[in-house]
């Protein structure tokens, strides 16, 4: 499998030089699919402008530094996605990986403390030796206790130790953030949920219409995590 991508043909939301150059990194088979993953390595060097080449990418992440969801990632092609935190041990920052409206992936500076959580959407639920698997979206499995988990959903993890810490339902009121459609990166409140349809009010006030499997929550009545900087 080639190691590398022509940039031209890259995913949107990769948010990269297009025409400077020829190729970019390809992101290895992950969390995190090329269409919905960039790699680590192009990340520090195209996103944060924290390398003006491949090689220092590595030289950087070679320094046990670097962590992705609280775990220590030395791998350049490493591939991050939405909701991943993105933390650097000696300057102390701390990333949140988000789509803009325009539905590039950007990183909004966050707190140390919020870096400890991450949302994950739960895709599937399966049964193991009579117990409840909860199939999240960015490939992890987690087992579940009691609780109405529903495909939709949100679970609020702790990381690197993913335990649940919080259940956030697709239900009226929720706050949600758009992770596709022409609304992609918007962000709003549940008004209404009609089978695999849903109807939010944007911030602006407007009531709009969308498939329901576009919508992230990431709150009960307001946003729990940070989205964008102010």
């Amino acid at each position: 499998m080639s190691r590398h991508l022509k940039r031209l043909a890259a995913p949107k939301i990769w948010q990269i030089q297009r025409k400077k150059f020829k190729f970019v990194t390809k992101p290895v088979p992950g969390p995190h699919g090329t269409e919905a993953g960039i790699s680590l390595g192009t990340l520090l060097k195209e996103t944060l402008n924290y390398a003006s080449s491949n090689r220092e990418s590595r030289k950087i992440i070679n320094t046990n530094e670097v962590r992705i969801d609280g775990k220590i990632r030395k791998d350049f092609r490493f591939p991050v996605g939405v909701f991943d935190t993105i933390g650097f041990s000696t300057t102390n920052e701390h990333f949140r990986a988000i789509i803009s409206r325009k539905g590039n992936m950007e990183l909004v500076k966050i707190k140390k403390e919020e870096a400890a959580i991450k949302p994950c959407k739960i895709i599937g639920k399966t049964m193991i030796n009579g117990k409840l698997q909860l199939n999240l979206f960015d490939g992890n499995n987690i087992p579940a206790g009691r609780g109405s988990y529903k495909v939709g959903d949100t679970i609020l993890l702790s990381v690197p130790e993913k335990k649940i810490e919080k259940h956030l339902k697709l239900d009226k009121k929720a706050s949600i953030f758009l992770i596709g459609g022409k609304h992609i990166g918007e962000t709003g409140n549940v008004e209404d949920v009609l089978g695999d349809r849903i109807v939010y009010k944007n911030n602006e006030g407007e009531l709009i219409e969308t498939s329901r499997k576009y919508a992230f929550v990431i709150g009960e009545n307001r946003p729990l995590i940070t989205i964008s900087e102010k």
